[in-house]
Protein backbone atom coordinates (compact mmCIF):
# COMPACT_ATOMS: atom_id res chain seq x y z
CA UNK A 1 0.00 0.00 0.00
CA UNK A 2 1.39 3.37 -0.96
CA UNK A 3 2.88 5.21 2.10
CA UNK A 4 0.72 7.87 4.19
CA UNK A 5 3.77 10.26 3.49
CA UNK A 6 3.89 9.29 -0.38
CA UNK A 7 -0.24 10.14 -0.15
CA UNK A 8 0.84 13.76 1.00
CA UNK A 9 3.65 14.56 -1.01
CA UNK A 10 3.32 16.15 -4.41
CA UNK A 11 3.22 14.24 -7.59
CA UNK A 12 6.14 15.67 -9.07
CA UNK A 13 8.03 14.13 -5.66
CA UNK A 14 7.49 10.73 -5.77
CA UNK A 15 9.06 7.78 -7.79
CA UNK A 16 7.61 6.01 -10.72
CA UNK A 17 7.26 3.24 -8.51
CA UNK A 18 4.87 4.67 -6.05
CA UNK A 19 2.93 6.04 -8.82
CA UNK A 20 2.63 2.73 -10.35
CA UNK A 21 1.55 1.81 -6.70
CA UNK A 22 -0.97 5.13 -6.90
CA UNK A 23 -2.73 3.68 -10.48
CA UNK A 24 -2.53 0.19 -9.57
CA UNK A 25 -4.97 0.84 -6.27
CA UNK A 26 -7.30 3.84 -8.42
CA UNK A 27 -7.60 0.77 -10.56
CA UNK A 28 -8.76 -1.92 -8.07
CA UNK A 29 -11.04 0.90 -6.21
CA UNK A 30 -12.59 1.31 -9.41
CA UNK A 31 -13.53 -1.92 -10.14
CA UNK A 32 -15.10 -1.99 -6.77
CA UNK A 33 -17.38 0.64 -7.86
CA UNK A 34 -18.23 -0.63 -11.47
CA UNK A 35 -19.08 -4.38 -8.91
CA UNK A 36 -21.40 -2.28 -7.37
CA UNK A 37 -22.94 -1.09 -10.64
CA UNK A 38 -22.93 -4.59 -11.91
CA UNK A 39 -25.54 -4.92 -8.86
CA UNK A 40 -27.48 -2.75 -9.82
CA UNK A 41 -27.86 -3.79 -13.25
CA UNK A 42 -29.89 -2.03 -15.31
CA UNK A 43 -32.03 -1.07 -12.73
CA UNK A 44 -31.16 2.77 -13.29
CA UNK A 45 -31.89 2.47 -16.79
CA UNK A 46 -35.12 0.99 -16.37
CA UNK A 47 -36.56 3.52 -14.25
CA UNK A 48 -35.27 6.51 -16.37
CA UNK A 49 -37.11 4.44 -19.13
CA UNK A 50 -40.30 4.09 -16.61
CA UNK A 51 -40.09 8.33 -16.20
CA UNK A 52 -40.05 8.62 -20.07
CA UNK A 53 -42.80 6.28 -20.90
CA UNK A 54 -44.96 7.84 -17.93
CA UNK A 55 -44.49 11.30 -19.16
CA UNK A 56 -45.05 10.66 -22.82
CA UNK A 57 -48.42 8.73 -21.60
CA UNK A 58 -49.17 11.47 -19.94
CA UNK A 59 -48.61 13.99 -22.67
CA UNK A 60 -50.77 12.05 -24.53
CA UNK A 61 -53.36 12.00 -22.41
CA UNK A 62 -53.27 15.71 -22.07
CA UNK A 63 -53.18 16.23 -26.02
CA UNK A 64 -56.28 13.90 -26.14
CA UNK A 65 -58.69 15.75 -23.69
CA UNK A 66 -57.76 18.81 -25.18
CA UNK A 67 -58.86 17.33 -28.60
CA UNK A 68 -61.58 16.10 -26.97
CA UNK A 69 -62.34 19.81 -25.83
CA UNK A 70 -61.92 20.96 -29.54
CA UNK A 71 -64.49 18.57 -30.86
CA UNK A 72 -66.95 19.69 -27.93
CA UNK A 73 -66.91 23.27 -29.13
CA UNK A 74 -66.76 21.83 -32.88
CA UNK A 75 -70.07 19.99 -31.89
CA UNK A 76 -71.87 22.91 -29.32
CA UNK A 77 -71.04 25.24 -32.45
CA UNK A 78 -72.78 22.95 -35.22
CA UNK A 79 -76.07 22.41 -32.80
CA UNK A 80 -75.84 26.76 -33.04
CA UNK A 81 -76.00 26.63 -36.07
CA UNK A 82 -79.12 23.60 -36.43
CA UNK A 83 -80.83 26.11 -33.74
CA UNK A 84 -80.51 29.08 -36.47
CA UNK A 85 -81.02 27.38 -39.30
CA UNK A 86 -84.42 25.81 -37.80
CA UNK A 87 -85.25 29.57 -36.88
CA UNK A 88 -84.46 30.56 -40.18
CA UNK A 89 -87.02 27.84 -41.47
CA UNK A 90 -89.74 28.58 -39.23
CA UNK A 91 -89.36 32.37 -40.41
CA UNK A 92 -89.58 31.51 -44.00
CA UNK A 93 -92.33 28.80 -43.83
CA UNK A 94 -94.41 32.07 -42.15
CA UNK A 95 -93.43 34.09 -44.96
CA UNK A 96 -94.60 31.80 -47.77
CA UNK A 97 -97.86 31.94 -45.96
CA UNK A 98 -98.38 36.10 -47.43
CA UNK A 99 -95.93 35.92 -50.49
CA UNK A 100 -97.70 37.92 -53.32
CA UNK A 101 -96.52 36.12 -56.25
CA UNK A 102 -94.87 32.39 -56.88
CA UNK A 103 -91.65 34.43 -57.54
CA UNK A 104 -91.44 34.76 -53.89
CA UNK A 105 -92.38 31.79 -52.62
CA UNK A 106 -90.01 29.72 -54.79
CA UNK A 107 -87.04 31.75 -53.48
CA UNK A 108 -88.11 31.22 -50.17
CA UNK A 109 -88.49 27.55 -51.08
CA UNK A 110 -84.71 27.75 -51.75
CA UNK A 111 -84.25 29.78 -48.68
CA UNK A 112 -85.58 26.50 -46.78
CA UNK A 113 -83.97 23.71 -48.96
CA UNK A 114 -80.37 25.53 -48.33
CA UNK A 115 -81.19 25.49 -44.82
CA UNK A 116 -82.24 21.89 -44.26
CA UNK A 117 -79.04 20.98 -46.34
CA UNK A 118 -77.42 22.91 -44.03
CA UNK A 119 -78.80 21.57 -41.21
CA UNK A 120 -77.79 18.04 -42.72
CA UNK A 121 -74.35 18.83 -42.93
CA UNK A 122 -74.16 19.96 -39.60
CA UNK A 123 -75.99 16.84 -37.94
CA UNK A 124 -73.40 14.89 -40.62
CA UNK A 125 -70.08 16.81 -38.83
CA UNK A 126 -71.87 16.36 -35.37
CA UNK A 127 -71.87 12.43 -35.88
CA UNK A 128 -68.35 12.79 -37.18
CA UNK A 129 -67.04 14.88 -34.32
CA UNK A 130 -68.97 12.38 -32.17
CA UNK A 131 -67.35 9.65 -33.56
CA UNK A 132 -63.91 11.28 -32.54
CA UNK A 133 -64.42 12.01 -29.46
CA UNK A 134 -65.39 8.49 -28.08
CA UNK A 135 -62.46 7.37 -30.05
CA UNK A 136 -60.44 9.63 -28.08
CA UNK A 137 -61.93 8.80 -25.18
CA UNK A 138 -60.93 5.40 -26.09
CA UNK A 139 -57.42 5.74 -26.43
CA UNK A 140 -57.64 8.19 -23.18
CA UNK A 141 -59.08 4.70 -21.31
CA UNK A 142 -56.36 3.05 -22.43
CA UNK A 143 -53.67 5.29 -21.93
CA UNK A 144 -54.85 5.82 -18.15
CA UNK A 145 -54.84 2.36 -17.65
CA UNK A 146 -51.05 1.27 -18.79
CA UNK A 147 -50.02 4.46 -17.24
CA UNK A 148 -51.31 3.08 -13.96
CA UNK A 149 -49.81 -0.10 -14.38
CA UNK A 150 -45.97 1.87 -15.35
CA UNK A 151 -46.33 3.79 -12.24
CA UNK A 152 -46.76 0.66 -10.44
CA UNK A 153 -43.80 -1.08 -12.88
CA UNK A 154 -41.74 2.46 -11.36
CA UNK A 155 -42.64 1.95 -8.02
CA UNK A 156 -41.75 -1.44 -7.68
CA UNK A 157 -38.22 -0.91 -9.72
CA UNK A 158 -37.54 2.24 -7.69
CA UNK A 159 -37.86 0.00 -4.24
CA UNK A 160 -35.72 -2.45 -5.62
CA UNK A 161 -32.55 0.09 -6.79
CA UNK A 162 -33.31 1.91 -3.33
CA UNK A 163 -32.75 -1.29 -1.18
CA UNK A 164 -29.48 -2.21 -3.32
CA UNK A 165 -28.45 1.54 -2.98
CA UNK A 166 -29.27 1.39 0.65
CA UNK A 167 -27.32 -1.76 0.76
CA UNK A 168 -23.71 -0.52 -1.28
CA UNK A 169 -24.18 3.25 -0.33
CA UNK A 170 -21.92 3.29 2.55
CA UNK A 171 -19.35 0.66 0.76
CA UNK A 172 -19.60 3.29 -2.44
CA UNK A 173 -18.64 6.05 -0.74
CA UNK A 174 -15.85 5.52 1.41
CA UNK A 175 -14.74 3.47 -2.70
CA UNK A 176 -14.96 7.15 -3.33
CA UNK A 177 -13.09 8.83 -0.76
CA UNK A 178 -10.08 6.23 -1.63
CA UNK A 179 -10.38 6.63 -5.13
CA UNK A 180 -9.64 10.82 -4.30
CA UNK A 181 -6.77 9.96 -1.88
CA UNK A 182 -4.91 8.21 -4.71
CA UNK A 183 -6.20 10.26 -7.31
CA UNK A 184 -4.52 13.03 -5.63
CA UNK A 185 -1.15 11.53 -5.54
CA UNK A 186 -1.08 10.71 -9.82
CA UNK A 187 0.07 14.06 -11.22
CA UNK A 188 -2.66 15.58 -13.69
CA UNK A 189 -1.56 14.14 -16.95
CA UNK A 190 -0.72 10.69 -16.24
CA UNK A 191 -4.40 10.60 -14.29
CA UNK A 192 -5.74 12.14 -17.19
CA UNK A 193 -4.45 9.00 -19.47
CA UNK A 194 -5.55 6.66 -16.90
CA UNK A 195 -9.30 8.10 -17.14
CA UNK A 196 -8.93 7.99 -20.98
CA UNK A 197 -7.72 4.14 -21.08
CA UNK A 198 -10.71 3.22 -18.49
CA UNK A 199 -13.55 5.21 -20.74
CA UNK A 200 -12.52 3.45 -23.52
CA UNK A 201 -12.04 0.07 -22.06
CA UNK A 202 -15.18 -2.39 -22.03
CA UNK A 203 -14.51 -3.83 -18.92
CA UNK A 204 -13.41 -0.37 -16.83
CA UNK A 205 -9.76 -1.49 -16.61
CA UNK A 206 -6.91 1.03 -17.19
CA UNK A 207 -4.44 -1.18 -15.09
CA UNK A 208 -4.33 -4.65 -15.52
CA UNK A 209 -1.53 -7.24 -14.26
CA UNK A 210 0.82 -9.42 -16.44
CA UNK A 211 -1.24 -12.79 -16.46
CA UNK A 212 0.37 -16.13 -17.90
CA UNK A 213 2.88 -14.06 -19.40
CA UNK A 214 0.21 -12.09 -21.33
CA UNK A 215 -1.72 -8.66 -20.69
CA UNK A 216 -4.63 -9.19 -18.10
CA UNK A 217 -6.55 -6.88 -20.59
CA UNK A 218 -6.34 -7.93 -23.74
CA UNK A 219 -4.18 -11.50 -22.99
CA UNK A 220 -1.77 -10.81 -25.74
CA UNK A 221 1.57 -12.45 -25.15
CA UNK A 222 4.50 -9.84 -24.29
CA UNK A 223 8.18 -10.62 -24.71
CA UNK A 224 10.53 -11.66 -21.63
CA UNK A 225 12.28 -8.71 -21.41
CA UNK A 226 9.25 -6.11 -21.51
CA UNK A 227 8.25 -8.11 -18.26
CA UNK A 228 11.50 -7.49 -16.47
CA UNK A 229 11.06 -4.04 -17.29
CA UNK A 230 7.28 -3.82 -15.67
CA UNK A 231 8.78 -5.67 -12.47
CA UNK A 232 11.45 -3.18 -12.71
CA UNK A 233 9.08 -0.53 -11.83
CA UNK A 234 11.01 1.81 -13.21
CA UNK A 235 8.84 3.60 -16.16
CA UNK A 236 5.13 3.47 -17.05
CA UNK A 237 4.58 0.55 -19.56
CA UNK A 238 1.52 0.24 -21.54
CA UNK A 239 0.76 -2.97 -23.50
CA UNK A 240 1.33 -2.35 -27.14
CA UNK A 241 -1.89 -4.30 -28.19
CA UNK A 242 -4.89 -2.73 -26.32
CA UNK A 243 -2.86 0.74 -24.50
CA UNK A 244 -3.52 -0.30 -21.05
CA UNK A 245 -0.94 0.46 -18.26
CA UNK A 246 0.85 -2.67 -17.46
CA UNK A 247 2.00 -3.47 -13.63
CA UNK A 248 3.26 -6.52 -12.11
CA UNK A 249 1.49 -7.84 -8.87
CA UNK A 250 1.41 -5.23 -5.73
CA UNK A 251 0.82 -6.16 -2.97
CA UNK A 252 -1.46 -4.00 -0.26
Amino acid sequence: MVSEKSKTAESTEISIEEKLQALYFLQKVHSGVDKIKILRGELPLEVQDLEDEIEGLETRIKNHQEEIKTFDTAIANKKNEIVNSNGLIKKYNEQQNNVRNNREYDSLAKEIEFQTLEIELCEKRIREFTIQVNDKKAQIDQAKKLLEERKNDLSNKKKELEDIIADTQKEEDTLHQKALEFEHIIEPRLLNAYKRIRGNARNGLAVVTVQRDACGGCFNKIPPQRQLDIKSRKKIIVCEYCGRILVDEIEG
